[in-house]
This record gives structure tokens, C-alpha cells and sequence, in this order.
């Protein structure tokens, strides 16, 4: 199996984790506010992960802390935006637009980082928002502020994305996202802190969603992303990990009961056929991505 094959299973893999995890936050918000959900989450993550991999944070670099830290305030401001957003717009165009960082990666890579924009990598983001857009709008007929935040978070999320490709090769990945994840937290408790919501209710129960999307849904999922690009290209990462919208159909489907309809099938195969025309051209090597990263830096 090429290193490039198991980059792809993992990012699939990711998808299949970040997908269950729609059910589990909606669980979640019964007892929590959303930015309490995010601090708790980042929190254990960093905890667990620190705990892990604290031989390999003694020995990383400054360099692996300034990249850990950039990685981490992108991604902290990402949900962040995410969140305030849902509070102004519906949930299906807060799912909508969020997503439609799959488009947008391609495009910041050619603008700002020269990487060359394939016919394939454009004709698969097409296909996968398409089918986002089928499964998650139902109506969209103008844009408001929660809108426009939603795709500042879009946005962020392509930067992510384009910022962890670049900076996972040669790196040590498990300090790279522990540091990441500490810098979330830290961004996480200052916001509830300022948000006066840092006292957290008692209920046994609903901790039981935190430990997933804490362990699970954040430490495991952010640790095999990052691991699995080192062998994918970023806009190959977007367009994959655009699954995340099919495997969360299916969950909530076998879990919170709700019907799958003929619009759904019909966004899932525009996103399957998405992954599939990236994923039938030709390959690159791992050696191909090195020696174009080092042109461009």
C-alpha cells in the first residue's frame, strides 16, 4: 500500500469519526452552550494528548511551537466563528456554507501558495459542494451576518487545511498537535471566561458526549488528519474530507432515527463521485509534494 493510499484511508477514517460526531454534539448541547463544548473538548484533547506525548514535547522545536500555535489559533477561531454564526443563520446553511471550504482550498493554494489548480480538483470540489448543498439546504434565498461569519469559518477551516499540509512535513505530528490543541484550549477558556460561562453544570450524563468529542472526536480525529497529510495534497484533504457530511447523514439516521430521503442519496452520490474523480487521477508521491513544497517556500 502506497503512502499516499494510506494517507487517503486515514482521512476517510477521520470523516467516518468527525460524522458520528454531529449525533454526539447535538447530545451535547442539551446540557452545555457551544463554547463550553468547545473548551471542554480542546481541554481533554490537550490533556490526554500532553499527557502522551510529553517526551515528544520536551524535545520540539521552537519552530514545531510557532506552527503548533498558528495551526491551533486557526482552528480555535474556525469553530469559533462557526458557532456565533449558527446563532443568526439556520443549521443547514451553517453546514452548507461551513463546507464550502472544499472549494475554496484549491482556489488559496493556486492564489497564495502557486500551487497549480487540476481540472479534476475543480470539477470534484463542484461535485462535492453540489452535494452538500443538496443534502443540507433547504432553502437559501438571501444572506445574513450569520452568513457572512460562516464563511469567514469556512474560510479558516481552508486555512487549516492549506497550513497543516504545509507544515506536517517533516515535523514530529504528535507535538505538532498537542501544541495545537493546547493553543485551542487556551483561546477556549479565555472565551468562556469573557462569556462569564466557565462554571459548568453537574449532570453526570452529559459529560458522556465530552469525553467522546474530546477523545475521539478531537484527539484521535486531529492526530490522524494530521498524520494522514503528509501524504495527501490539500485540496485532495477538502474534497475527502467532504465524507464528513455523508457519514453524518448515516449516523443520524441509525441513531437519532431521522429518515433518509431520495435528496439525500442523491447529494451523498454527488460527493462520493467528487472523491472519486480526485481520486482517479494520477498519483502523487510523497517525493513529488517535498519537492514542490520546496520550491514554493
Amino acid at each position: 500500500m502506497t503512502d499516499r493510499r494510506k494517507g487517503q484511508i486515514g482521512l476517510i477514517f477521520v470523516t467516518m469519526i468527525w460524522g458520528s460526531g454531529f449525533v454526539v454534539s447535538a447530545i451535547s448541547l442539551e446540557y452545555f452552550s457551544p463554547y463550553q463544548i468547545l473548551t471542554m473538548r480542546f481541554l481533554l484533547a490537550f490533556i490526554l494528548m500532553g499527557a502522551i506525548f510529553f517526551g515528544q514535547l520536551k524535545h520540539a522545536t521552537k519552530k514545531t511551537y510557532l506552527k503548533g500555535i498558528g495551526l491551533g489559533t486557526i482552528l480555535y477561531l474556525a469553530f469559533l466563528f462557526q458557532t456565533v454564526g449558527l446563532v443568526y443563520t439556520t443549521p443547514s446553511k451553517n453546514a452548507f456554507l461551513t463546507a464550502f471550504n472544499v472549494v475554496l482550498v484549491p482556489f488559496i493554494g493556486a492564489l497564495f501558495f502557486r500551487r497549480k489548480v487540476t481540472a479534476p480538483a475543480i470539477v470534484g470540489a463542484l461535485l462535492s459542494i453540489g452535494g452538500i448543498a443538496v443534502i443540507s439546504l433547504t432553502d437559501f434565498h438571501s444572506v445574513n451576518f450569520g452568513d457572512m461569519l460562516t464563511l469567514v469559518c469556512a474560510l479558516l477551516f481552508a486555512l487549516q487545511i492549506i497550513f497543516t499540509n504545509r507544515f506536517v512535513l517533516g515535523e514530529n505530528i504528535y507535538a505538532l498537535t498537542t501544541i495545537q490543541m493546547g493553543t485551542a484550549t487556551l483561546l477556549g477558556v479565555l472565551v468562556s471566561l469573557a462569556r462569564g460561562e466557565f462554571l459548568f453544570p453537574a449532570a453526570a450524563e452529559g459529560y458522556f458526549s465530552i469525553i467522546y468529542l474530546g477523545t475521539v472526536s478531537t484527539m484521535l480525529g486531529f492526530l490522524i488528519q494530521t498524520a494522514s497529510q503528509q501524504f495527501t495534497k490539500e485540496t485532495e484533504t477538502a474534497i475527502i474530507l467532504s465524507l464528513e457530511a455523508v457519514f453524518g447523514m448515516v449516523a443520524s439516521a441509525l441513531f437519532l432515527k431521522e429518515a433518509i430521503t431520495l435528496r439525500m442519496l442523491i447529494g451523498a452520490a454527488l460527493i462520493l463521485a467528487g472523491v472519486l474523480v480526485v481520486e482517479l487521477k494520477p498519483n502523487t508521491t510523497l517525493t513529488d509534494r517535498k519537492s514542490i513544497t520546496d520550491i514554493q517556500d
